[in-house]
């Protein structure tokens, strides 16, 4: 029986999804439309496959708590374990799928590897896992398999692979090339053309033939990838690998259709129908959602009159539209996207801007997750900024300090355990207590609710990174 291990790249920022999407909780922790993100529902449908009891997520350092809640929110088969291979910053997809075939030979030296993207929509696991089968299946001799999804309009946002005629019994086809992503007039010949699939960035390979390919193909990946696997230390939780950033960073920023499969003889294509999304902008997720008779999509408390074949999105107000045709409305708690539904490629432009100009709207929300809870900035102005922290269950901020800003803390559920300079005290719902500048503190909360207070913050500086960490549980650098 072949042994499968199935790898989760989850990273990217997903800035065609903006102001959803953003850099510190990018696309695969989105939810469209239902109770779970993206990445947990590709851990469910992986999980059936995963015969070496086994699952590996490569993702950034960043994500770690965040990507644990996700794992820890649905419920897997039992004897199944979860990894997170945790970068210290993203290099692409080839130095990404070298430390997982590293990875999976320590588990099972004979191991095919199943690599997904944690963003995409699959909404037919059945026939997904019969296709992941079959890939699997043909990959046992060496090929490297991809998973070709059958195309249903002329789309100019994926790239292709050509196949030719089929040559076996296994039901995969050979790849004649790779296109990237074309214009409308060859998109409509790929579509007439019959032979063209979309490339949905799935694979399946043996780990040693991916490891020998590149070697041969990528050698500065593969080697930098191996000082990267010595250089690891050996950790005794076992649901996390942390890669040291030296070796790490000396990859190759480069892909696997790059580094390996444009090279490679035997790659092989498992051609599917199933329907497939890899959410690329918010005309893919409209697409994913019922339309009304006008040809609407709505999320969240809508108005509409007379509007037509719009996407209206709202996490917690009433959005009202009248007589608009063709737009796109996401409304978030600090940030309003308004835009042509044609144009939706186009809103990662905004994104590069705002990191041009420095905004913090492209890389944090309102509300932030920490690895102890969220804070959410409820108000702002010159000298002050107020927020409600929520902390979980048995879960501490670090000990810190502030060089510019003293704090008011006003405790409205649950009880806090404060240590501010020398002393520590319990703070009871509808207490107080301050924190002046310069003073060691810490937040904790020591019950079995969450802990929620209104901390009031003033000073000459408030940004997050007036923060001088003394000792942090969650292993964060001080800084």
């Amino acid at each position: 029986m072949t042994t499968i291990i199935p790898v989760i790249l989850s990273g990217g920022a997903g800035s065609r999804l903006w102001p959803v999407s953003r850099e510190a909780s990018p696309k695969p922790f989105m939810k469209l439309g239902g109770d779970s993100s993206l990445l947990q529902r590709t851990l469910r449908r992986a999980a059936p496959l995963a015969n070496a009891g086994r699952i590996g997520i490569v993702t950034n350092q960043e994500y770690l708590y965040r990507t644990r809640d996700d794992i820890d929110g649905i419920k897997l088969p039992a004897g199944l374990d979860v990894t997170q291979l945790l970068e210290p910053s993203g290099r692409n997809t080839a130095p990404a799928i070298a430390i997982a075939a590293l990875w999976a030979q320590r588990i099972n030296p004979d191991a095919t590897l199943l690599v997904l993207p944690a963003d995409h929509l699959i909404p037919d696991e059945a026939a997904f896992q019969q296709a992941a089968a079959r890939a699997a299946a043909c990959a046992a001799d060496g090929a490297f398999v991809l998973f070709g999804i059958q195309p249903t309009a002329p789309e100019t946002g994926f790239g292709y692979i050509e196949a030719g005629e089929a040559d076996g019994d296994d039901g995969s086809l050979p790849v004649r090339r790779f296109v990237e992503k074309p214009p409308m007039e060859r998109a409509l010949q790929f579509l007439q053309a019959g032979n063209f699939y979309w490339n949905s960035g799935m694979f399946a390979f043996r780990a040693d033939a991916m490891l020998a390919a590149l070697a041969r193909y990528a050698p500065q990946v593969m080697e930098a990838a191996r000082e990267t696997w010595t250089a690891t230390p050996q950790q005794d939780d076992p649901t996390r690998v942390a890669l040291p950033a030296d070796p790490f960073m000396r990859c190759p920023d480069i892909s696997i259709d790059y580094a390996v499969m444009e090279h490679a003889t035997t790659v092989r294509m498992v051609p599917t129908a199933f329907g497939w999304s890899d959410i690329g902008s918010w005309k893919a997720v409209a697409e994913q959602l019922p339309a009304d008779a006008q040809g609407n999509t709505t999320v969240g408390e809508t108005m509409l009159i007379d509007t037509r074949n719009s996407h209206i999105q709202s996490d917690d107000r009433l959005v009202a539209a009248v007589g608009v045709d063709d737009l796109l409305i996401v409304d978030t708690p600090d940030a309003l996207l308004v835009a042509a539904k044609s144009a939706s490629q186009q809103v990662k432009e905004i994104v590069s801007r705002l990191k041009l100009d420095g905004h913090e709207a492209a890389r944090l929300h309102r509300t932030v997750a920490r690895p102890w809870g969220t804070y959410t900035t409820l108000n702002e102005g010159p000298r002050f900024k107020i927020k409600r922290i929520e902390v979980k269950p048995g879960q501490s901020l670090s000990l810190q300090m502030h060089h510019h800003r003293s704090e008011h803390w006003i405790v409205v559920q649950g009880t806090a355990r404060v240590t501010c300079g020398e002393n520590t005290m319990l703070i009871a719902t509808n207490e107080s207590t301050y924190i002046p500048v310069g003073t060691r503190h810490r937040l904790e909360n020591p019950g079995v609710i969450d802990l929620a207070i209104i901390e009031v913050q003033c000073g000459d500086y408030l940004g997050e990174d007036d923060i001088v960490r003394f000792s942090d549980v969650y292993g964060r650098v001080a800084g």
